[in-house]
């Protein structure tokens, strides 16, 4: 039996509303501290992305998963911080509402199916 994955799942969703505040808060391109939590929110929901289940390409075939695992893998081995701040706002602003989306598909589908087993 698989482990369950819905609590990775209510992880990534954390980590985006985090995300959110965090931006709320100031400009990520001008704020260092505000950068370095952003980019800890992002590392952490990207793997948990990796957690997911294998269905999640066909469930939401519009979501970049393998960029996503690829971001990750820059995120964590950037030992010299040099990540343009630029364009961690544009994947926050371009990519986080669609995963969000898609996550919360997901669990809804799980919830479903969970329903239709106890009917």
């Amino acid at each position: 039996m698989s482990k369950p994955w819905q609590p990775h799942a209510l992880h990534i969703l954390d980590a985006i509303a985090k995300v959110r505040r965090i931006q709320a808060r100031g400009d990520l391109t001008q704020d260092e501290i505000l950068y370095d939590a952003a980019l800890h929110n992002l590392q952490t929901l990207s793997e948990a992305t990796q957690l997911l289940p294998d269905r999640k390409e066909t469930l939401c075939s519009s979501i970049p998963w393998t960029e996503i695992s690829g971001f990750r893998n820059i995120l964590v081995h950037n030992s010299l911080g040099d990540i343009d701040p630029r364009t961690v706002v544009a994947v926050i602003e371009e990519h986080l509402d669609p995963l969000e989306a898609c996550v919360r598909k997901m669990l809804a589908e799980r919830r479903a199916d969970d329903q239709g087993k106890r009917s």
